[in-house]
């Protein structure tokens, strides 16, 4: 009988494995695991100082790990250099040579690396094509605009061919509408080239539009990788539960447990959880959308205390006994402060967060 040789991880695979990081007695990143599939594109999210640039400068090789391995495409490489990794990286500072031309601006790691010339301009063309910079190779880096000179930095990275691409935070020194631009053709230029991507952020719209999952960080810690849906309509604790924005946090008695599921009474009403978390006491969330306002009538009355129009939806903060609650309507709803209304919230979108 013959047995089939183990199969190596694709190209494009990363592991983390409980990685540690201090600078001088900071502990900056604390045993952080990480699992990212060839193709993927993961985001690391959190607010500055969370330690999501530290874990990618890990994973580029510009820092050493104090503990732990890091595997790229089935090899370690804890203890190899950065030029020898199979990653490049693009900054937020696009670090263009302004004495380069576009098209020198790209071919720069070929030619270090002494490649033909026939084969510098195939790569670098083709490069150019895929971020649609065809046509601007002549061009000075002071010629073109700031979402051009992002699209540069990034052909830069690509023509290097790298199993993964790293990129910190690549889109914060764009304006607001040329950054929503941005964030679009970063997911349809990893699609197209099937390139593991990963993304350093603080913008949770920028984690939630481009990535596969992302990893929330806090305090060098891993608070929570799942999809990025998961992430908004389940956090894991309060800490996720704020940073996605949800509205309505409360605390809640335990009034009764089965192996599935908890009753927790909020003083104004006993929602069930499924997987709750251990406790007496404990923490219930649910997003201002899933809060529907209508004329008195139903179980759930309270007083409207404050409206606040907010383009694509009015928020409005509820009084309900000793407790409030944010519900986002239709702009088109005509709610005022003052108005007695009944509460409709979805049984389903109450969750329990850790502390």
């Amino acid at each position: 009988m013959t047995l089939e040789p183990p199969l190596r991880p694709a190209r494009g695979s990363l592991s983390v494995e409980r990685v540690s990081r201090k600078r001088g007695e900071v502990q900056v990143l604390g045993d952080v695991s990480l699992e990212v599939v060839p193709g993927e594109f993961v985001t690391l999210l959190g607010p500055s100082g969370c330690g999501k640039t530290t874990l990618l400068r890990l994973i580029a090789g510009l820092d050493a790990v104090d503990a732990g391995r890091i595997v790229i495409s089935g090899n370690d490489m804890t203890m190899i250099p950065a030029h020898l990794r199979p990653v490049h990286t693009v900054f937020q500072s696009y670090a263009l040579f302004p004495h380069l031309s576009v098209f020198e601006n790209v071919a720069f790691g070929l030619r270090i690396r002494n490649r033909p010339e026939e084969e510098i301009r195939s790569r670098v063309a083709r490069v150019l094509a895929a971020v649609h910079l065809g046509g601007l190779d002549s061009r000075a880096p002071s010629e073109i605009s700031g979402g051009q000179g992002q699209r540069v930095a990034l052909a830069r990275a690509l023509v290097l061919e790298p199993d993964i691409l790293l990129l910190d935070e690549p889109l914060a020194a764009l304006d607001a509408q040329l950054r929503s631009a941005m964030r679009l053709e970063l997911v349809e230029l990893q699609r197209s080239l099937g390139i593991t991507f990963i993304l350093v952020t603080h913008d949770l719209e920028e984690a939630i539009e481009c990535s596969s999952r992302i990893a929330v960080m806090r305090a060098g810690q891993i608070a929570q990788y799942a999809a990025p849906r998961e992430i908004f309509e389940h956090p894991g604790s309060v800490y996720v539960a704020r940073l996605v924005g949800m509205e309505n946090i409360l605390e809640g008695r335990v009034v009764a447990r089965t192996e599935t599921t908890a009753r927790v009474d909020l003083g104004f009403i006993e929602v069930d959880l499924q997987e709750a978390p251990t406790g007496d006491s404990i923490h219930v969330g649910v997003h201002g959308e899933h809060i529907r306002l209508s004329r008195l009538g139903g179980p759930l009355e309270g007083t409207v205390t404050e409206v606040r129009y907010l383009g694509e939806a009015t928020r409005c903060r509820v009084r309900i006994g000793a407790a409030t609650l944010v519900a986002n309507v239709s702009p088109r709803e005509v709610v005022r402060a003052g108005d007695l209304v009944s509460l409709d919230i979805e049984a389903a979108s109450w969750v329990g967060l850790r502390p």
